[in-house]
């Protein structure tokens, strides 16, 4: 048997490492800032290109993003948008059963190679679920540059683990969150100019005028997820939460893929039909519908949610729902008769791009 002094010093140890935060652990107005900042490096942009199917010009091409106004030029908005993310993992969802949903997510300004990234959070709501053995948290995040400029700030919720199923509920906190960030809102990058946008680089003709609220756009191509490159890309954004990676986290055994691989795939697919989105301005709201595992095929469809202009010269906007599916349905229907999420949906996003008007 292991004696008194034994036990004391096996503790010791243990309290050296970080078991993460169990629903029970979070208070509502608590904040926390999180460890490790990590610097954007152009192996990121890389990267991400070998990861996801993305062509968008903007990103892709230096002398592009120079003719619109910005340089040097930026990543992709989702690599900055996964970096941020990460940095929240090991203190809110390392022992989440899942992120549930976003909202109020705004881009503030272009994240450039050199920029280091940070992120602290507060904890704005939390809701015991009914069968007393998880919960879901609120957060509001918000990631700054190395001089502590606002680039990215978002709410998301996402379901816990409890440590003890017997403690205590919290008195529920659910936060009231706009359903939508107004186009007035949204954050123009300074000097962008669509003026003498370059359509044959970009790769299609249509601007914000040629699309209509209410038109719906099969973006054809899929992409099957494999274990490699989901757990790579999850380790890229240094997200440490266990049902990635330990088959031992989940009872079924399988490693779930990380809702924002989910996200960067369906955005990459995009490209055939929206090409000239170079830029994602916000994300109103989104809902992770199912979960996904390596061997599913992801496609993508998306429907003109609004349109509307800016104030920069040649810029206009399009808000879209972005829809990934397990399969391609031609249909692309969303929910079925009963309000549910439709069979094989398994990311529903609101975003704003930009785009040349």
């Amino acid at each position: 048997m292991m004696g008194a002094a034994s036990t004391l010093r096996l503790r010791r140890r243990m309290s050296k490492t970080n078991a993460g935060n169990f629903f029970e652990d979070f208070t509502v107005g608590q904040v926390i800032e999180h460890a490790t900042p990590r610097t954007v490096t152009e192996g990121d942009r890389a990267l991400y290109g070998a990861l996801y199917p993305s062509r968008f010009a903007l990103s892709s091409s230096a002398e592009f993003a120079a003719a619109v106004g910005l340089s040097p030029a930026p990543v992709d908005e989702l690599i900055a948008f996964h970096i941020a993310f990460g940095k929240t993992v090991p203190d809110i969802s390392l022992n989440a059963v899942a992120n549930l949903g976003y909202a109020e997510c705004r881009f503030h300004r272009p994240v450039t190679t050199g920029d280091t990234i940070r992120t602290r959070s507060e904890v704005i709501g939390l809701k015991q679920n009914s069968n007393g053995r998880t919960g879901v948290v609120h957060v509001r995040s918000t990631a700054t540059n190395q001089r502590d400029d606002v680039v990215i700030d978002w709410v998301r919720w996402v379901m816990v683990n409890k440590r003890d199923a017997g403690s205590p509920a919290p008195e529920t906190v659910v936060p009231e969150l706009s359903a939508v960030v107004a186009p007035e809102d949204l954050v123009i990058p300074e000097g962008l100019d669509f003026s003498a946008y370059d359509h044959v680089a970009a790769g299609e003709p249509h601007r914000a005028g040629d699309y209509t609220v209410g038109e719906k756009i099969d973006h054809v191509d899929g992409v099957t997820l494999t274990d490699a490159e989901h757990m790579l890309a999850t380790r890229l954004w240094q997200n440490t939460a266990k049902v990635h990676f330990n088959t031992e986290a989940r009872p079924d055994g399988n490693r779930l893929v990380y809702g924002g691989h989910i996200i960067s795939l369906a955005r990459a697919l995009s490209f055939n039909g929206l090409a000239n989105a170079q830029l994602v301005a916000a994300i109103n709201g989104g809902s992770h519908a199912a979960p996904a595992f390596a061997g599913d095929t992801v496609y993508a469809w998306s429907e003109v949610l609004d349109v509307a202009d800016t104030a920069a010269p040649g810029v206009g906007a399009l808000r879209l729902r972005l829809v990934a599916t397990k399969g391609r349905d031609e249909a692309m229907v969303l929910r079925g008769d009963d309000g549910k999420y439709a069979a094989g949906v398994l990311l529903d996003l609101d975003v704003w791009v930009l785009v040349p008007r």
